[in-house]
């Protein structure tokens, strides 16, 4: 990949040289999510085009690509890294094997309980726009924003509501080693499966769960097949906004402030847009199935998995190793002064 990374900057590189002005202002940006049409990702990409299209007045022109067009969410990270696409929006949860620090995020009872706290603490965080953001380049890949997709919630075909009744619970992940630990720190067999196999794989009894926000559960008809959704509030799903650095080195510093502009004022923006959706389809879900069990997990409940989760902490840094300690660190004490 490095190779046909340095191949494609000098290609790049070259054209830019031999463009006239005129043709040098033309351009297409392609940015590819891990969600369907009219989800939050899809939300997010669709108001970042327009806005970057009425700011160059059409020069720049941006194609989005949605889950399953051009790979998986990793192969998505790769074709950014490698300038094949210009912008992707993957959750964290898929890019352990790429970026370990950023697992981070995926630790359970780490970020704050309430969700405005979360989007301040991603929108403006120095830990992880100046700390983190480093680790990304050192991949190849220019961090632009996280923001949260919402409260993950658990759909279970059984009520849980101890690490006890984890006991042989095969619970749906994302391909991420900290999530491997986190969810057996919990008491959970976690089951590492494709986003877009999840349905099948609850419908056929080959995993007990999954977790997500309520959005992504309503779009892909997850309700359809579990009998409980349960809020544990052990995290929220945070998502991440990349570039390939070469590619955006190449831009001018004009078009860098404007990427950087846009991705700013969209923080604020998507975070009433995660409220509104994820209200909206747990109105859905209710219409849809309303036998299905809603649990909210009491402090008490809640408790007890927090101190499992612990485990987990020690486990990131043993991963990561000293760089990971300093992070979570430095992370938790942005999140104790909040």
């Amino acid at each position: 990949m490095l190779m046909l990374k340095k191949l494609l900057k000098g290609a790049a590189l070259s054209a830019a040289i031999a463009l006239t002005p005129m043709q040098a202002q033309a351009e297409e940006w392609k940015f590819a999510i891990e969600e369907i049409p009219g989800s939050i990702m899809d939300s997010y990409a669709q108001e970042f085009k327009q806005r970057i299209e009425a700011k160059t007045n059409g020069d720049v022109t941006v194609k989005i690509y949605p889950l399953g067009t051009l790979g998986t969410p990793t192969e998505l990270v790769e074709q950014v890294a490698d300038g094949v696409v210009q912008f992707a929006n993957v959750s964290v949860g898929n890019l352990g094997t790429i970026v370990p620090e950023s697992q981070i995020f995926l630790l359970t009872y780490t970020l704050p309980s309430d969700s405005a706290s979360v989007s301040k603490l991603l929108g403006s965080s120095p830990v992880i726009y100046d700390q983190l953001g480093e680790d990304f380049e050192k991949k190849g890949l220019k961090l632009h924003r996280l923001y949260s997709e919402g409260p993950q919630v658990w759909t279970t075909n059984r009520d849980i509501r101890s690490p006890a009744d984890f006991d042989n619970f095969k619970m749906r992940v994302m391909v991420s080693p900290i999530l491997l630990q986190a969810y057996e720190d919990l008491g959970a067999s976690p089951t590492p499966l494709a986003f877009g196999e999840v349905y099948g794989a609850l419908q056929l009894k080959q995993v007990d769960g999954q977790v997500n926000p309520v959005s992504a559960i309503e779009e892909m008809k997850f309700y359809e097949v579990t009998d409980y959704m349960i809020w544990a509030g052990e995290q929220e799903l945070v998502t991440s906004v990349l570039s390939g650095t070469d590619w955006y080195e190449t831009l001018s510093p004009a078009r860098q402030q404007l990427v950087s502009d846009t991705t700013a004022e969209l923080q604020d923006y998507i975070h009433g847009i995660v409220d509104r959706f994820n209200a909206e389809k747990l109105e859905k879900i209710k219409a849809a199935r309303p036998e299905i069990k809603m649990v909210q997990l009491s402090d008490a409940e809640r408790a007890a998995f927090r101190e499992r989760s612990q485990a987990t902490h020690a486990a990131y840094v043993d991963i990561v190793g000293d760089r990971g300690q300093s992070l979570l660190d430095a992370l938790l004490a942005e999140v104790e002064a909040l």
